[in-house]
């Protein structure tokens, strides 16, 4: 579905770099990604990187391009899409990664009648192991959705969701691999605490989340049954988890999730 499309992103950051690689992987010809980046470092890095047409200006990019992803901090989105309004027509599909930033938003401050789907992939998408959620816009087609979630898939899982449950996801999945690094930063400090090198604290703590991870995921069982088969009465575990119990682990992530939930609906609000 993406062939013979030219995709342009409005920004060259991380995230999409992420994105253009996994365009990359999945036969896109680089001469199809234009990318527009204000700073000439990451310009010069992203062209001699992966290939890629760099401009220093985003009205150079939304003029050639089929699909525009709009790739920026959500603080500067209203001043970047007033000066994308007069280059885009109906006939550009808008795929937009701003955190925060509504699709009627983006359909308000661009022409009327552009066709905007909203996204929220997360950083693992840098290693191809993104999880994304994406929702259409009032005038998106069930094309622009597949097209989406074909871009995104080549970075990981794509989920299609109603739009008012987008500040939970990214609550959960968009910050959520902090989260995670947070988690194995302290198992790995905790290893040395108790008499390990450093280095093997800290390997034996990645490969523990990556094994735990890959456990839930390729058995689909829930979480609480593979916990129980890891617990013995009476054992260290079942220790270690009254432990985490008394600190409220579990309340103290779903109110991690909260924050940054509010978080994203505050940034939607400005």
């Amino acid at each position: 579905m993406l062939d013979g499309k030219t995709i342009g992103f409005i920004g060259g950051g991380n995230m999409a770099e992420a994105i253009i690689k996994g365009l990359l992987a999945g036969g896109l010809p680089a001469a199809s990604i234009l990318v527009a980046e204000p700073v000439p470092s990451r310009r010069d890095f992203l062209s001699g990187q992966y290939g890629v047409e760099l401009h220093d200006e985003n009205l150079d990019i939304v003029r050639r391009a089929d699909i525009t992803i709009l790739a920026i901090k959500p603080q500067v989105a209203a001043g970047v899409l007033t000066e994308l309004e007069p280059a885009i027509s109906s006939d550009t599909l808008i795929i937009s990664i701003m955190a925060g930033i509504s699709t009627d938003f983006i359909e308000k401050t661009l022409t009327d009648g552009v066709r905007v789907v909203r996204v929220m992939p997360n950083t693992p998408a840098l290693i191809q192991a993104a999880a994304t959620a994406i929702c259409p816009g009032r005038k998106a087609t069930q094309q622009d959705l597949e097209i989406s979630r074909e871009i995104f898939s080549l970075v990981g899982t794509v989920a299609t969701i109603p739009e008012k449950q987008m500040d939970a996801v990214t609550g959960l999945s968009g910050s959520g691999p902090a989260y995670v690094f947070t988690f194995i930063e302290a198992l790995a400090d905790a290893g040395v605490k108790n008499g390990l090198p450093r280095d093997i604290a800290a390997q034996l703590a990645v490969q523990t989340v990556v094994g735990a991870a890959r456990m839930a995921a390729e058995t689909g069982e829930h979480p609480a049954l593979l916990r129980e088969k890891v617990t013995s009465p009476g054992g260290t575990t079942i220790a270690a988890l009254h432990t985490l119990e008394n600190g409220r682990f579990r309340g103290l992530i779903m109110d991690a999730v909260d924050s940054a939930c509010r978080r994203s609906k505050e940034l939607s609000e400005k």
